[in-house]
């Protein structure tokens, strides 16, 4: 029976990897079929056919599926080789997992400011300048167009402020992520939320801030700095706003703001019979400068490779972006993320309402996270 490779991949890649898998058995003589699963359900798919020696040897996917499909012994951890070094940290570290490395990044996401330049002709460098130049646009418009405007109370949003000053989900250590460590009430933690509830409190940002209206106000030319990501961009230019886009502004001098990153890359079926073909096909040809670029052209996200970048040097959004994401920290890649999201939001719509001081917010949010990862580390402990 003749080799052949199988990838599962959603909708953006099929095209490309189709192309790609063209030149790999031109080259190699191996067959690769590349199969269209919605983006949705691969993982799911993947949990139930990969332990059966079924599925596909190689799977596109997100890097915070990797504790799960890890943990269950479903993907094999990728040696080191040596174009790993033009690879950003960030989108490593997003795919590793204990200390090993389970896929081959090729895009990144996080978020940046987008700022209007009919209102900002010169990028704030600190939050401070960023305080000040809201208030100033507030004032001169007579509150018409706001000059700055977020999802607030979302965590995902207001990441940036509090991971920048030190607060962290869950402990880094070289063994991989400790989910007992969780330094979201932490001393930058706590600063980080006291910057978010300065704005709340000197009328810059307001309690029902929200995605929506950000999102209308900008398009509509009401506001002149935003937080949001590269999908965003295209209904912005299609509203013809006059807009650029640029890392978050430092908190302080010499404090990077720090937002979350999500990473996309190729991981392997640790069942597959093709596994040193599968690894190959990545490491020698998928993880390629030149490939990693005509992937970047098919389906244009943040690269996750640094020379890639130099290639795409014309598109500012994209360089800004990048630079954003190579700032952050890594979505945490563990089941134990789930609970965060929702405690976090919470302690934040408390904090911009003033129900409780930062401090206590805080704390609670931390005690409801180990407390719903107590109820669920039945399922598994790994450390």
């Amino acid at each position: 029976m003749q080799t052949k490779l199988t990838i599962w991949c959603s909708e953006k890649q099929v095209d490309i990897l189709q192309k790609l898998g063209e030149e790999f058995k031109a080259k190699y003589g191996i067959p690769v079929e590349v199969q269209y699963v919605d983006f949705g359900s691969i993982k799911s798919k993947f949990l139930t056919a990969a332990p059966q020696g079924q599925g596909a040897d190689i799977i596109v996917g997100a890097h915070d599926w990797v504790g799960e499909l890890a943990v269950n012994g479903l993907i094999e951890p990728i040696p080191n080789f040596s174009d790993l070094k033009n690879f950003y940290d960030t989108a490593l570290k997003a795919f590793s997992y204990g200390g090993k490395l389970y896929g081959v990044p090729y895009a990144m996401e996080a978020v940046a400011l987008i700022y209007n330049k009919d209102y900002v002709d010169s990028v704030p460098k600190t939050m401070d300048e960023l305080i000040e130049k809201a208030k100033q646009i507030d004032e001169e418009y007579g509150g018409e167009v706001r000059g700055f405007i977020y999802d607030v109370a979302n965590f995902y949003f207001s990441a940036p402020f509090i991971l920048g000053y030190g607060g962290y989900v869950f402990k880094e250590t070289p063994q991989g992520l400790d989910v007992t460590d969780i330094g979201l009430a932490n001393e930058g933690a706590v600063k980080g939320a006291k910057l978010i509830k300065r704005m709340i409190d000197e009328g810059v940002l307001t309690p029902g801030d929200n995605y929506g209206t950000m999102d209308s106000m900008f398009k509509e030319g009401l506001a002149a700095m935003i937080i949001n990501g590269l999908w965003a961009i295209k209904s912005y230019k299609d509203a013809g706003i006059n807009y650029g886009v640029a890392p978050i502004p430092e908190l302080e001098p010499g404090v990077p703001a720090k937002p979350f990153v999500g990473v996309q890359g190729f991981m392997i079926n640790a069942k597959s019979p093709n596994k040193v073909i599968a690894m190959e096909f990545l490491t020698n040809f998928i993880a390629r400068k030149e490939t990693m670029y005509k992937i970047y052209l098919a389906d244009p996200r943040l690269p996750a490779r640094k020379d890639v970048l130099e290639l795409v040097k014309d598109n500012p959004d994209v360089v800004a972006f990048t630079q954003s994401a190579s700032m952050g920290t890594p979505m945490p890649n563990v089941p134990e993320m789930a609970p965060v999201w929702s405690a976090m939001g919470d302690a934040l719509s408390i904090i911009i309402n003033g129900q409780a001081s930062v401090e206590d917010a805080l704390k609670e949010a931390v005690e409801k996270i180990k407390a719903q990862i107590e109820k669920g580390s039945h399922h598994h402990h790994h450390h």
